[in-house]
């Protein structure tokens, strides 16, 4: 808005009007004294100010709008039918006026000066805004660095105080922090501690893929302390902190596991010994009781001791045959002879091996897969028993199974067996096929080791297949696995 300061009505009406046919909004006052009160009040882009005015002559005014803090910025055109001298025109500038024009106005110069005045006003308005703007980013950007410093020597103070090796980076993985632990390993703050020849791990290159992915890393390495020889396990974690989809920072830490390393291989040692000490006296035993079942007729009262006798020395045998194949694949020493067989053949085995088993349950058999796969016939068939004898042990109050088979359009087999039993949740499913895993619900109720599952994984793997297990809590579990069909790997 313009406002435009006469003593005469006259002149402000023409002034007035030459504005607003061009689109300028105006005001009006007809004395210095009322223009100041307006300028207090409201904000002006331009002031056109008559000079020679009763009471407070223009001089006066520009001199006390000079004095306003909100309006010592308003530019201000002089307007006078007074002599043009020099030092007259001096005095005006002094005042405060950006501008001076003499009456008679000329419209067309008065509108070029308004024009320009006018979009300096936006431009300076602007880059006021702009500078607002700027003073609010750098403000906030200050806040944002300062809390990041904050949370920054927070994490540090943190990572000093625990006992693992521990490090930072910046998002493109270069090392932008150590704690006091990590130079007890490493010479340097800017490379991995070096890791056991036998171990094959380039860190530094494992660590560029694993930023490259921008998936957490999990690695088992083995290192050694500057002032000793002797290396030791270590679990070597570190994931991305993310700030909405963006990386921005990796923690990691070295955590010393040797000793749980050496527990679980004597554990592993132990159970390897035992499986095979234990396996000759109960092969001893199992026969021993075959040859008094035979001899027994098929009315004597103890016949049926002696059945539930073989029953649970049945159990005990299968158990210490898992011992003796977890033994093995601790120790990479679990074989298997690969050959061509035919599928079914061992699936219809399996299954009658079932029912003659637990014949008060009916196990229901959906497809086919009559090809002929390379693999080892007796490891597969392990696992088909596998999954149906947990079908039926985990489903006492239902007494059907289900099993399908056929052959997917990828050229592998897949086998899914369904029971309608008490579940897995899903926070316990992605852990089912781990080693010694239980779940808690089920612990007490059945019996077992935790370990079929884990060794039919280990089976499955070593056929380049897959397995899993789609299950919700008192709705049944379906355990699967599929198998190439021309694998000899």
């Amino acid at each position: 808005m313009i406002l435009i300061v006469d003593d005469k009505p006259e002149n402000i009406f023409s002034l007035k009007t030459i504005l607003e046919l061009h689109s300028f909004p105006t005001d009006t006052a007809l004395s210095g004294e009322e223009a100041l009160k307006k300028i207090l009040k409201k904000s002006y882009a331009l002031i056109i100010l008559d000079v020679q005015m009763p009471g407070m002559d223009g001089f006066e005014v520009a001199e006390a709008i000079s004095g306003y803090s909100k309006a010592r910025d308003i530019p201000i055109l002089f307007l006078s039918a007074a002599s043009t001298d020099k030092k007259f025109i001096t005095k005006g500038y002094s005042a405060g006026a950006m501008d001076y024009i003499t009456k008679p106005i000329d419209p067309d110069i008065l509108l070029l000066k308004v024009k320009t005045f006018y979009r300096l006003y936006q431009q300076n308005q602007e880059l006021n805004l702009i500078q607002a703007s700027l003073r609010s980013e750098i403000e906030f950007r200050k806040k944002v660095e300062g809390e990041l410093q904050e949370r920054a020597v927070e994490l540090h103070s943190i990572l000093e105080s625990i006992p693992q090796i521990a490090f930072t980076t910046s998002a493109d993985g270069k090392i932008d922090y150590v704690n006091e632990k990590w130079l007890d390993f490493s010479s340097s703050k800017h490379e991995f501690p070096p890791t056991h020849p036998d171990d094959n791990v380039d860190l530094a290159r494992e660590w560029q893929r694993t930023v490259a992915s921008g998936k957490a890393l999990e690695l088992e390495i083995r290192v050694h302390p500057r002032d000793s020889s002797e290396y030791r396990y270590h679990l070597l974690r570190a994931i991305p902190v993310r700030e909405g989809e963006n990386i921005t920072k990796w923690v990691g830490t070295f955590t010393d596991i040797d000793d749980q390393k050496q527990a679980v291989k004597r554990k592993d040692e132990f159970i390897s010994i035992a499986s095979h000490e234990l396996k000759t006296p109960l092969t001893t035993i199992k026969a021993y009781v075959q040859l008094l079942d035979r001899s027994i007729g098929p009315d004597e009262p103890s016949r049926m001791y002696v059945e539930r006798t073989l029953v649970q020395v049945q159990k005990l045998d299968t158990l210490i045959v898992d011992l003796l194949d977890l033994s093995k694949i601790e120790s990479g020493k679990l074989k298997f002879n690969k050959r061509p067989f035919v599928f079914e053949s061992i699936l219809a085995d399996a299954v009658e091996m079932i029912r003659q088993t637990y014949p008060d349950y009916t196990i229901v058999r959906k497809g086919r897969a009559d090809v002929e796969v390379f693999g080892d016939e007796t490891r597969i068939e392990q696992v088909v028993l596998n999954y149906l004898t947990n079908a039926v042990k985990y489903s006492p109050d239902q007494k059907e199974v289900q099993i399908e088979t056929g052959v997917q359009p990828d050229g592998q087999v897949f086998v899914r067996v369904k029971d309608y039993g008490i579940g897995i949740s899903k926070e316990h499913q992605q852990n089912i096929f781990g080693k010694f895993y239980r779940v808690d619900e089920a612990a007490g109720k059945f019996q077992g080791l935790g370990i079929g599952l884990y060794i039919c994984a280990e089976v499955i793997r070593r056929h380049e297949g897959v397995y899993g297990v789609e299950s919700a809590p008192g709705q049944g579990s379906t355990f699967y696995f599929c198998v190439p069909i021309g694998s000899k790997t």
